[in-house]
């Protein structure tokens, strides 16, 4: 059984499906505490959660009529039994199934799938407080239908996160993202970043979802 904290029909509001709508399924738990997370409701014990099993998510999922997915937390990756529910999900040659994962834990399960999900993997940098605990050797992994994200709150987040495109070659590998923490940092300087660095093949990206309802609203 699988404990999800919540799930729902929305637009993406972020990744390489961001504007179209989604299917959400979040579980609870992660093992970072990122500064800024904006989910750690999800990740308290006592956080309020439904019991399912892969069955009942996969019927959720296609009884919601939506063919993209995705599987969001919390972290997904530390989920007991997240490669079975995986592997249902992405035999279904019909859903685009997408996973957000923080960048800590080891993505090789899911690229050693017949049939792997997209990933989305987060690089914390420094303002996170959990930088210490990316997993780089995740990068070699990665291909084209993955992305890296890097949330920047500062120019010292934006250095860093250039150095570490720079260092693995990311943009040869996968999408890679730049997205402002929500109220830090304003999005014309990672723009200004962007062309100060000749930052080819690299995107800003705003939380779509933040400017449609507000910041802290649940379920969207």
């Amino acid at each position: 059984m699988y404990k999800i904290a919540e799930k729902f029909i929305s637009i993406n509001g972020e990744g390489p499906k961001a504007g179209q709508l989604a299917v959400f399924i979040r579980f609870t738990g992660c093992n970072l505490r990122c500064s800024y997370c904006d989910t750690m409701w999800a990740n308290m014990p006592d956080t309020q959660y439904q019991e399912l099993n892969a069955e009942e998510i996969y019927q959720y999922i296609k009884k919601s009529g939506i063919k993209n997915v995705t599987i969001t937390g919390g972290e997904p990756l530390i989920q007991q039994g997240i490669k079975e529910l995986m592997e249902l999900l992405t035999g279904d040659k019909s859903l685009y199934v997408e996973i957000e994962t923080n960048g800590s834990a080891d993505i090789k399960p899911m690229c050693e799938m017949s049939n792997p999900p997209s990933l989305t993997m987060d690089y914390k940098l420094p303002s996170s407080g959990m930088e210490q605990h990316m997993n780089t050797d995740n990068f070699k992994l990665l291909t084209v239908k993955d992305t890296v994200k890097f949330v920047c709150g500062s120019q010292e987040d934006l250095q860093k996160a250039h150095s570490i495109i720079q260092e693995y070659r990311l943009t040869e590998r996968c999408g890679v993202y730049l997205s402002p923490v929500f109220g830090k940092i304003a999005p014309e300087e990672i723009v200004d970043f962007m062309k100060e660095n000749k930052l080819n093949d690299v995107k800003i990206q705003l939380q779509m979802h933040k400017f449609i309802w507000p910041p802290e609203m649940k379920g969207v």
